[in-house]
């Protein structure tokens, strides 16, 4: 099955990552407790919250017929086959390390792949109003929950790159990438934005070593895809989707800073 990603169904995914950041507002401005995942890494019953919300929403009101893979629900063990097919990604809550340390840069995700690319995703964030969707329309940003407008990645400038940099997850192996670069300026950010802010033109490139999960990147990765840009793993393929375990490889995010210097 395939869905139409239309104006109408932008416009229902964008309202459902709204709905799931009150719900985790809601959360972040009262008193939580943390818990540890098997794989060691923190969640709160906002995530949990968001993705109920999400999933329910998405299987009740959008389709009940395409696989959803969500973060928390793997965690619990529910992984469903996804095959060829389209499915969702849905990282309820990206920045949970930063949610819990009161900074604002935590977001909702939301992405449906097909044919192992995301051909839309919507990236909110909960504590500044930001909202950034990317689709075969476009990408658009609706900062501070203003009027939305349309985004795109910026040619590089010849005096040096902006490169975005993990602010809890910086490897030395990034240090050594980025010394062989004509970097200006390092800016360090948390969860998905990173891409976005790629997406409209703030900054060029974002490598990432590690462990990251289909999840983390998808609706990301939609946004800025549909700016002018793209996500390439180390032997400079796109990065695609639906692969065994969902985790990701080694990766770089950029703009036009790949065809200029390929």
């Amino acid at each position: 099955m395939t869905l139409n990603i239309g104006q109408g169904l932008i416009r229902q995914l964008c309202d459902l990552a709204n709905l799931a950041g009150k719900e985790i507002m809601e959360v972040y401005n009262g008193g939580f407790d943390v818990e540890t995942k098997g794989d060691g890494s923190p969640v709160t019953v906002a995530d949990q919250r968001a993705e109920a919300l999400i999933t329910r929403t998405i299987r009740e009101e959008i389709s009940d017929k395409i696989p959803i893979v969500g973060e928390e629900a793997v965690s619990d063990g529910k992984i469903p086959e996804v095959g060829s097919e389209p499915f969702w990604l849905v990282d309820p809550l990206d920045g949970t390390k930063e949610f819990i340390n009161k900074r604002k840069e935590f977001t909702v995700n939301i992405a449906l792949i097909e044919l192992g690319l995301p051909v839309f995703g919507v990236v909110h964030c909960p504590a500044t109003g930001d909202t950034y969707w990317g689709s075969r329309a476009g990408a658009f940003a609706s900062i501070a929950r203003n009027a939305p407008r349309p985004i795109a990645c910026r040619q590089p400038d010849d005096d040096g790159i902006i490169a975005l940099v993990s602010r809890s997850h910086r490897a030395p192996e990034i240090d050594e990438f980025l010394a062989t670069l004509p970097i200006k300026k390092e800016i360090s950010a948390g969860s998905s934005v990173k891409f976005c802010r790629i997406a409209k033109g703030e900054a060029d490139i974002y490598p990432r070593v590690g462990r990251t999960m289909e999840w983390d990147t998808a609706a990301g990765h939609a946004v800025l895809r549909f700016a002018g840009g793209s996500v390439r793993t180390e032997d400079g393929a796109e990065l695609g989707y639906g692969k065994p375990g969902f985790e990701n490889p080694n990766f770089i995010a950029g703009n036009a800073i790949f065809e200029r210097n390929s």
